[in-house]
């Protein structure tokens, strides 16, 4: 964690090696709740590469793009503050008949130190009628752009109405007109998306073909190297600053031979991302080809791993865990019910163990009881059969269950 805060593990892999149900995606899910909402988490599935539309090392960039954020600051000049008068002005229809246009709009702006009566130009009252902002709202207009964002409902106007579903605001504070920093976060796949699709025209064909499902397209290689350079020059200049961000990949020994030939190459890219793997396999063949290696992935790519071994939970941890599970569902286990769960999940899986809760509930509302007991998990062993008793029950049977 602390390696990849420092942003010292970028470009780096490691691999989670263990039994199922030893905790792999847990611990990567652990890893995206420790870094925050600010570092982007992007997981995916082995078998997620295949597809019929898209290649798969295509699929594997995108993914690997997706975990590369982007923190651009940009200062820009804002008029901000509550909304106080706003008055469309009419003139005579250029165009003759007797229609009448808006020629400007006069709308005035306050703050705790002032206010500011503004201009506008008609296209603005378009953006404020989108936005739905009247007389109390509280706004801000960019001024460079024109652009108006309604930032919520002035706390002044609170108590107008017992039940409301508008946010309230304080009226912000300074001057009407003032210069704003503002953080966007975006990753390099957003700018991908962004520059890749063509904005149609207004014609009927461009009309009907931005209607129309959009059909899954590649991203060139050529975009994505002027990208590249365009957010090195503004890491350069200090406008924006780099965030490597988490790729996992679960069940990594799906992937096949072409997949770990592209890995190879992407993880010594100079924008790439922290790379989790997760596997449950020993020793097998790499698919894609005959070749039998550690966790089905090539050695060579191995080499570039730290690798992790997750252990199998022991009988506390187990009871530990069901007890959180059942804390989280709401449901009321008692000691020896517990006891026994764990001593389950020992025998079996603790997944399997923590599917019974659901059951075991059930039983105890049967009988009257919100608690449940002993006894009833007792009943619902008796009812259901784990994985590995269903295997011993099916070695004992010829071609049918008896």
């Amino acid at each position: 964690m602390e390696l990849i805060r420092s942003k010292k593990m970028a470009g780096r892999a490691l691999l989670l090696a263990g039994a199922p149900g030893t905790g792999k995606t847990a611990l990567a899910l652990g890893i995206s709740q420790e870094l925050g909402p600010k570092v982007p988490f992007c997981p995916m599935v082995g078998s997620e590469v295949y597809s019929s539309e898209v290649k798969k090392t295509e699929i594997l960039m995108e993914h690997f793009r997706r975990a590369i954020g982007l923190r651009i600051k940009e200062s820009k000049e804002v008029y901000e503050g509550e909304v106080i008068e706003l008055t469309p002005e009419e003139t005579e229809n250029p165009l003759g008949g007797y229609g009448r246009t808006i020629s400007h709009v006069i709308i005035g702006l306050k703050t705790t130190k002032g206010t500011k009566q503004l201009r506008l130009d008609p296209s603005i009252y378009d953006a404020i009628q989108k936005e739905k902002i009247s007389v109390g709202d509280v706004i801000y207009i960019e001024a460079n752009s024109g652009a108006v964002k309604r930032v919520g409902r002035s706390d002044a106007f609170a108590n107008e109405f017992d039940l409301e579903a508008d946010e309230y605001v304080p009226v912000p504070k300074g001057d009407v007109h003032k210069k704003k920093e503002i953080v966007q976060d975006v990753t390099l796949h957003d700018l991908d998306v962004a520059n890749a699709r063509p904005q149609g025209g207004q014609d009927l064909m461009s009309v009907m073909g931005q209607l129309s499902k959009p059909k899954k397209t590649e991203i060139t290689e050529k975009l994505r190297t002027e990208i590249n350079r365009v957010v090195n020059r503004y890491i350069d200049q200090g406008i924006a600053e780099l965030v490597p961000g988490v790729l996992f990949i679960d069940e990594v020994h799906m992937l096949d031979i072409e997949c770990f030939t592209f890995l190879n190459r992407a993880l010594e890219s100079t924008l790439s991302p922290i790379v989790v793997f997760a596997t449950n396999r020993g020793v097998c063949t790499i698919r894609g080809t005959d070749i039998l290696s550690p966790h089905g992935v090539p050695v060579d790519l191995l080499d570039r791993m730290l690798i992790i071994r997750t252990m199998p939970y022991s009988l506390e941890e187990m009871i530990q865990i069901v007890s959180i599970r059942a804390e989280t569902e709401s449901i009321e286990v008692d000691d020896g019910a517990l006891a026994a769960m764990g001593e389950i999940g020992a025998r079996t899986s603790l997944r399997y163990a923590v599917q019974l809760l659901t059951p075991a509930k059930i039983i105890a509302e049967t009988s009257g009881r919100t608690l449940i007991t002993a006894g009833d998990v007792e009943e619902i062993g008796d009812l259901f059969f784990d994985a590995k008793a269903s295997a011993k029950l099916l070695a004992r049977s010829e071609g049918y269950l008896n």
